[in-house]
């Protein structure tokens, strides 16, 4: 039985100030989770109801009602198992940059969104992800959702997006930066690119001005119809597949 401290931890995890100040961070669902423990993350701790029957192996498990995990859940249907684990913030390389696709998030807020680009550069092999520093956190419980477990194999750092875009060219120069923009090149005219940051801004809002000036170039999805705009995980999801074709 959870003590109502150990309970209201739990809760306050869903804050960016508490998974700071405690290095912690909460993963729910028992599929990713089991695919974890599978995998050998490093939990810290595992809540579960009666209903799950996974296999904890040697991370220290504590039995929750189904009363309980609904109060600790940060979501409307709980699941039956919510891992904790450790929080390590990753920092962005200018050098490394120049190694490989670079996928860059400009003010994504949305954590569904955060979480699903999360997938898609695990999907297409990306080796990094850089968010602006007003992206949703990607240890948000919803961002860490909606990532299936790609959150734990994808590098992921914020950083102010300008000083380091031009820190990466600056280490290696030529390197491309490509902006997702309207007025844009079709990406299907471009060759497979091995090495660049693509930019993928929040939907409705585009780029920001500062990222703007910092690009290399521009491109596009060529719009056949008459929808207004691509949700960004949706263009991101293009875009990655248009420069690793072939």
């Amino acid at each position: 039985m959870a003590t109502r401290a150990e309970l209201q931890d739990l809760r306050d995890l869903r804050e960016r100030r508490h998974r700071d100040a405690t290095g912690r961070f909460t993963v729910e669902g028992e599929k990713v989770v089991g695919e974890l423990l599978a995998a050998g993350h490093p939990f810290l701790a595992l809540y579960a109801t009666p209903e799950w029957h996974g296999e904890p192996g040697a991370v220290p498990l504590h039995r929750l009602s189904a009363e309980e995990m609904a109060r600790v859940s940060h979501f409307p249907t709980p699941s039956p198992v919510l891992a904790v684990a450790p929080l390590h913030r990753g920092t962005f390389d200018p050098a490394a940059a120049g190694r490989g696709l670079t996928l860059v998030l400009d003010g994504v807020q949305d954590p569904g969104n955060v979480g699903t680009l999360l997938r898609i550069a695990d999907w297409f092999g990306l080796e990094r992800v850089l968010l602006s520093p007003d992206c949703a956190d990607v240890f948000h419980p919803k961002v860490v959702h909606a990532s299936m477990g790609s959150f734990a194999r994808v590098r992921a750092a914020a950083a102010p997006l300008a000083p380091a875009l031009a820190a990466a060219v600056a280490a290696t120069p030529g390197l491309p930066v490509l902006g997702c923009d309207l007025g844009g090149t079709s990406v299907h005219a471009l060759p497979p690119l091995q090495d660049a940051l693509v930019v993928i801004g929040a939907e409705g809002r585009g780029l920001s001005p500062e990222v703007r000036a910092a690009l290399t170039g521009r491109v596009t999805i060529p719009r056949l119809g008459h929808a207004e705009s691509l949700n960004a995980a949706v263009a991101a999801g293009i875009v990655c597949a248009a420069l690793r074709r072939g």
